[in-house]
């Protein structure tokens, strides 16, 4: 049954390749076009584009997303979006979760380098290279600049995948400074069923099926200063670790 399971992942994830490469083609006209137009203006079109893009690849996968909203959300609002981070389908995942409000992600520089997706990805996200710090200050201004404008940014604090058995990995700084910094709230989103839909070790895992993500609570920052950082990240932590304990996150005690 196994080596059946993994030839139908291999010949699904060929097909996959299909859809995501044709509508990168037509798009990329129109990002070379955007990109004249400033971070600002020129960046939302992208972003535009890249709402298209997931939601027309997540349905040629077979792949179903909804919200689950605990509490009310307000999308006039800016936040600073965090959520957790298990699979390469997050990413298109986050455009399916995050509707009718302006964002910016904060990405991983490597992603770059992929030819045709790296042009659109390096137009439409603030990368970091976490192993400078020099980069990584110079992503955080750049991610403050972005809130300054009215733009929402989202960061996956826990900054790469967790191949742990646990609900989270340890959790960086940046997302909660940067929150403190500009006083504006944090929403944490927990992505629920990436992991199950592609798996982090293998592309070839793709499958159809399910997709979640769910808005917690707002936190709020006001009245916090840079030296309440590690209680407000702990206070993160524990939210978003009982949401996806609550949720029975797949990947916990997993092994």
């Amino acid at each position: 049954m196994q080596p059946i399971r993994r030839v139908l992942g291999i010949l699904f994830t060929i097909y996959a390749f299909l859809p995501f490469t044709a509508f990168l083609l037509v798009i990329f006209p129109m990002v070379v076009v955007a990109s004249f137009f400033g971070k600002v203006k020129g960046g939302n079109f992208i972003y535009w584009l890249c709402h298209c893009w997931s939601d027309f690849v997540l349905l040629m996968l077979g792949i179903f997303h909804r919200n689950i909203f605990e509490t009310p959300h307000d999308r006039s609002r800016q936040y600073v979006f965090v959520f957790n981070h298990n699979s390469f389908l997050d990413i298109p995942i986050i455009f399916k979760a995050i509707r009718r409000q302006q964002f910016r992600i904060l990405g991983k520089a490597e992603m770059a380098k992929i030819p045709l997706f790296g042009f659109i990805y390096k137009n439409a996200v603030v990368m970091v290279e976490r192993d400078k710090a020099e980069k990584r200050a110079k992503s955080v201004k750049q991610l403050i600049s972005v809130l300054q404008k009215g733009v929402s940014i989202v960061i996956a604090p826990e900054g790469t995948f967790n191949m742990t058995n646990q609900p989270l990995k340890e959790f960086y700084d940046g997302a909660f400074k940067i929150a403190i910094e500009t006083q504006t709230p944090i929403k944490p989103i927990l992505v629920l069923d990436t992991y199950d839909r592609m798996h982090y070790r293998s592309i070839f895992s793709l499958n159809p099926g399910r997709s979640r993500a769910v808005y917690l609570e707002e936190i709020t920052v006001e009245g916090l200063t840079l030296a309440d950082v590690a209680v407000l990240k702990e206070r993160v932590y524990k939210t978003m670790e009982e949401g996806l304990r609550r949720y029975k996150a797949s990947w916990i005690n997993n092994g």
